[in-house]
């Protein structure tokens, strides 16, 4: 009895799927007829339930009958009435059927259908446009996008996908374009601009940055982001010069940038971090060291200023008497720090920067001990740099109980972070003839290196280097120096093909390297791979 009532229930509530069993058995015994007979018969057995219609389909997908899988969707469309509108699976089985156009349609309409859905239609194009082979699919969405605005001009989720379409594509000229038209249908504040000018200057896309502050800036000047805009002007000129191969001209233009900026807004919290930012850069860039502790005081002095960034003042103050020679004072803003936000991430960072001012003084054990507390710290950042520090620290301190070495080597940072770099460059030399072939000698290769590279002699930066990669292939150094080459060698040199092949030496002899990802990156990005 229990067998005959599960037969009758299988017959009357999941019959279509047991007429499509028995199509595949009539398939494997070679009665196409007959198959076609009872899959035919299924799509005309469909109950109006949407777990039925889905178990359909997925029987015909797995008996590799798409054609079926969708003509069981769209009989489910019709017969449920539009309550449901299997959007999603059918556009599942068009790209399963290599149809992207139908595929894209099905998408827009679930869209459609409901606005919330358009973050998952994204998710699934993000995957599907990343493993295109072919390349047209981003094309076909855009056509499909454009004409759907073009019908419906009052409907954002298109303009609003298309966008996003740009983004990916990393188009950001077009982006600008169709963040300008979003901006005048909603806020018409410029805030769509403002946003994408941050993805463009975390890009490096500073002609398109540069269009989109000029929008914002000029829309209204009284408008809530025009002070933020002409900040943030500012620091993205900054970091594109000091990202690339800055001239004297360069470094003169920002200075009358920071000036010009600072004289029209004033000083108050609102431009805090531009008076922050001049001074770093007048410290370190335009050899005005007065200039910018008597800026940072003035800062650290504001009123209405948060107590946290009051403190990164402090540290940016600390690093800039070390400029001076002024350690001991350079300690005590580290110390406040410290003392004052020792659970915080802040806090630490003061730590590490007065563990590395006892490094410069020769005070091993004492940096030693504070480095060991900071390599459990949360922040990766400081974590790395505090492990790195402490290895060098341990490795050269236990050898022969000697310390010599590693003094004069951490005098030699000293006076490289104090930019005299002539100094420095005796002073390293000073360890190679007085203890060659110590462990500390492809640290002091490496510093030499970044010296070159901060002088601009980059032959000479890359010659210290692969001394390096010869010397010394299973080192920790080596996977950095490579990397560094390959940069220099690319950025500098602009001889592509020589850095491709440093990059690919990395990604196959140092496959555990923290660099290989961006080593992979720029590889193909030299290669001509469009990489979303």
């Amino acid at each position: 009895m229990p067998l005959i009532r599960l037969i009758l229930t299988s017959l009357i509530t999941g019959g279509a799927r047991y007429a499509v069993d028995l199509g595949k058995i009539y398939d494997k015994k070679d009665e196409p007829d007959k198959a076609k007979k009872q899959y035919d018969a299924a799509l005309k057995m469909l109950l109006p339930d949407v777990g039925d219609i889905i178990n359909t389909a997925n029987a015909f997908y797995q008996a590799q009958k798409i054609d079926y899988a969708i003509e069981t969707y769209l009989t489910g469309r019709r017969i449920m009435n539009g309550s449901y509108p299997f959007g999603f699976e059918l556009a599942e089985m068009y790209s399963q059927k290599g149809d992207a156009q139908k595929m894209i349609d099905e998408y827009m309409d679930m869209m459609a259908y409901n606005p919330q859905y358009v973050a998952n239609v994204q998710a699934i194009m993000q995957n599907k446009i990343v493993n295109d082979l072919s390349g047209t699919l981003s094309d076909q969405l855009r056509t499909v996008l454009l004409r759907k605005i073009q019908r419906s001009p009052n409907e954002l989720s298109y303009p609003e996908f298309l966008y996003w379409l740009f983004l990916q594509e990393k188009d950001f000229e077009s982006a600008l374009v169709q963040a300008k038209s979003l901006d005048k249908k909603t806020t018409n504040d410029g805030s769509r601009v403002f946003s994408l000018v941050q993805i463009c200057v975390s890009n490096k896309a500073w002609s398109v940055a540069e269009s989109c502050f000029k929008y914002i800036t000029e829309k209204d000047k009284n408008g809530a982001l025009y002070v933020q805009a002409k900040v943030e002007m500012v620091n993205a000129m900054s970091e594109r010069i000091i990202s690339g191969l800055y001239s004297k001209e360069d470094l003169t233009a920002l200075d009358n940038n920071f000036t010009s900026t600072l004289n029209e807004l004033g000083t108050d919290w609102r431009t805090a971090n531009l008076l922050k930012s001049y001074a770093h850069f007048n410290a370190f860039y335009f050899d005005k060291v007065d200039k910018a502790v008597t800026q940072l005081e003035e800062v650290i002095a504001l009123p209405n200023v948060k107590p946290e960034f009051i403190a990164d003042c402090k540290l940016e103050l600390g690093d800039i008497l070390i400029l001076k020679n002024e350690l001991w004072d350079a300690s005590l803003y580290y110390s406040q720090v410290d003392k004052d936000f020792k659970q915080d991430a802040i806090g630490r960072e003061a730590k590490f920067r007065n563990a590395r001012l006892s490094y410069f003084l020769g005070e091993f054990d004492w940096a030693a001990a504070q480095l060991g507390v900071l390599k459990q710290a949360t922040s990766q950042l400081i974590s790395n740099d505090a492990m790195s520090l402490g290895l060098l620290i341990t490795d050269n301190v236990g050898e022969d109980s000697i310390t010599e070495p590693l003094r004069i080597y951490s005098r030699a940072e000293l006076l490289s972070y104090q930019h005299k770099y002539t100094n420095a460059l005796t002073t390293l030399d000073s360890v190679l003839v007085q203890f060659p072939g110590r462990r500390i000698t492809d640290d002091v290769w490496f510093k030499k290196a970044t010296i070159y590279k901060v002088q601009r002699n980059f032959t000479e930066s890359i010659t210290w280097l692969q001394k390096i990669v010869d010397s010394y292939p299973d080192d920790v150094l080596a996977d950095d120096a490579i990397f560094e080459m390959a940069t220099l060698t690319e950025t500098a040199l602009n001889d592509k093909p020589k850095a491709m092949e440093l990059d690919e030496k990395l990604i196959q002899k140092y496959p555990g390297s923290w660099f290989v990802a961006d080593a992979r990156k720029k590889f193909r990005t030299l290669r001509g791979d469009k990489i979303n």
